[in-house]
């Protein structure tokens, strides 16, 4: 494709946005080629790429992990750029009809508001207005409730992150979900002089919102906890928004003739990720949260995840040093070997075994030399979303976590071998980003570039192609050390409907 496609208003729309011409032509490349589906071999299962944890190795992994967080080097990345309307989809659909369908659906919405965490500020909100929320339940006006919850005029939960929307009710306050990862990374992130480093990424919209939120409350769980909080908020790169299409694969024009541009998908947060001085780093999503009588669980296998990840990598640091011999016997290197099987499920091709000694050293100190995740799994019970499996590109096999939408839908063999997987991804990611001088990696060196995800959406009356990076999880980490760890199923309690902050792990 050539830059003739594009005008000098259009190359000045591209640079203000921080992009390099070529990189826009070789997205509208994808575009034309289409994204290449990933090819699932089997899913990963406990014994064949997940690992169990015996209850005796537990707390030494636990000590391993307190030793490591004592010396400053645990981090804790929450991506919080959710906004709450998927939240809210059925409630604003009702609000904007005016009726809530049935009778069922209004007993029901008046008897969960009331228990919902939010219920003390609507009342304030509606108040204000000299309007009484119990008598509008009494009276059953379901709308009014509804725009004093969603809309500008009352809370405005439609259109708030995620991470400020009130979640969990206390004896004397309600928390946010943002509250709640401070209270987590007191309880697991904390180092000897009490520091406890955490991150937000949110979206540049909810940027100034999110900061007045953390600068409101981080003082009250300093106190609480007697910790200080490195706490950072970025927001998602323009540079890694991506341009759209239309259904013939040339660039979308909005009604004004402007190129169109759309965010890369949470693949786009290996820039924010990449950009943070980290050594090893919690990954966990805004809405995977529980009230204080649930976290002991949280805390557990958080500590277990890290702790597990320091042992392999003194493991691997190990190794790594004996492969920098000059001299190394075959014995020692087929010892390396079987770790890089048994411990890292680490691939070798049948090419592999003909080599050399000395083409063997460099293959296994490169596969070595690489990011560490030790990601937790959780038994599959039918939640939407990525799981675990065995995967094949270009003859490597390697273990992935996959999204449905990364597969070729028309092979009855590979939906009949996802339909077969046993656990499910909660986004529970403990991540090694230094090697064994200390140095960080560069996290750009190891993604899966051609693992782009291509979706359809709804704009201005018309339809557009956008094209999303590599998933943070997915693609964005193809090429990193990979090891999977089976976690308790009360370690994942997501918000992704109302109804779920209604679910008994979320109530007082």
């Amino acid at each position: 494709m050539s830059s003739n496609l594009f005008s000098s208003k259009d190359l000045k729309t591209i640079a203000a946005r921080g992009l390099d011409v070529q990189e826009v032509l070789k997205q509208l490349e994808a575009f034309r080629v289409g994204a290449k589906p990933i090819r699932l071999i089997r899913p990963a299962r406990a014994g064949d790429g997940i690992v169990q944890i015996p209850s005796k190795e537990r707390q030494m992994l636990v000590s391993l992990h307190d030793q490591a967080a004592e010396r400053g080097r645990m981090l804790k990345f929450v991506p919080a750029s959710g906004i709450a309307s998927r939240m809210f989809r059925d409630w604003y659909h009702w609000y904007q009809k005016g009726d809530v369908g049935s009778a069922g659906h209004m007993v029901k919405f008046f008897k969960d508001v009331c228990k919902l965490a939010l219920y003390k500020d609507l009342k304030k909100v509606m108040a204000h207005d000299g309007i009484d929320v119990e008598k509008c339940i009494v009276e059953r006006r379901c709308t009014d409730i509804l725009e004093f919850i969603l809309t500008p005029r009352g809370l405005n939960y439609n259109w708030m992150p995620k991470a400020v929307l009130k979640f969990h009710i206390y004896p004397d306050h309600s928390r946010t979900a943002l509250e709640e990862h401070l209270v987590e990374a007191a309880l697991y992130v904390r180092d000897s002089k009490n520091r406890c480093r955490i991150h937000f990424t949110v979206s540049a919209e909810h940027e100034s919102q999110l900061k007045g939120q953390l600068s409101r409350v981080k003082g009250y769980y300093e106190k609480l906890f007697g910790v200080h909080y490195e706490a950072a908020v970025t927001i998602q790169h323009s540079s890694t928004d991506t341009i759209t299409v239309d259904m013939k694969n040339k660039p979308f024009r909005d009604r004004s003739g402007k190129i169109l541009f759309w965010p890369g998908g949470h693949g786009a947060l290996l820039k924010n990720l990449n950009a943070i001085d980290g050594d090893i780093i919690f990954i966990k999503n805004i809405d995977n949260v529980v009230p204080d009588r649930l976290k002991d669980s949280t805390v557990l296998y958080k500590k277990i995840l890290a702790g597990y990840l320091v042992r392999l990598q003194d493991e691997i640091f190990q190794n790594l040093k004996l492969l920098s011999r000059k001299r190394l016997d075959g014995d020692l290197l087929s010892r390396i070997v079987l770790f890089c099987q048994k411990k890292l499920f680490l691939f070798f091709p049948d090419g592999f075994w003909n080599d050399s000694v000395s083409s063997k050293k460099k293959f296994v100190f490169r596969m070595l030399n690489r990011p560490v995740r030790v990601c937790g799994m959780v038994k599959n019970e039918g939640e939407p979303g990525g799981g675990p499996f065995w995967v094949e590109e270009e003859g490597i096999q390697s273990l992935q976590i996959v999204e449905q939408n990364q597969l070729d839908l028309s092979s009855e063999e590979q939906k009949e071998i996802w339909a077969s997987s046993t656990h499910f991804n909660p986004v529970d990611l403990v991540c090694g980003v230094r090697n064994e001088r200390g140095e960080k990696f560069d996290l750009n060196q190891y993604v899966n570039k051609d693992a782009v995800i291509i979706s359809k959406k709804s704009y201005e009356e018309g339809e557009l192609k956008a094209l999303e990076c590599p998933g943070l999880w997915n693609g964005s980490m193809a090429y990193w050390t990979t090891v999977f760890v089976e976690v308790p199923l009360e370690t994942f309690n997501p918000v992704k409907t109302i109804d779920d902050l209604l679910r008994k792990s979320h109530l007082p």
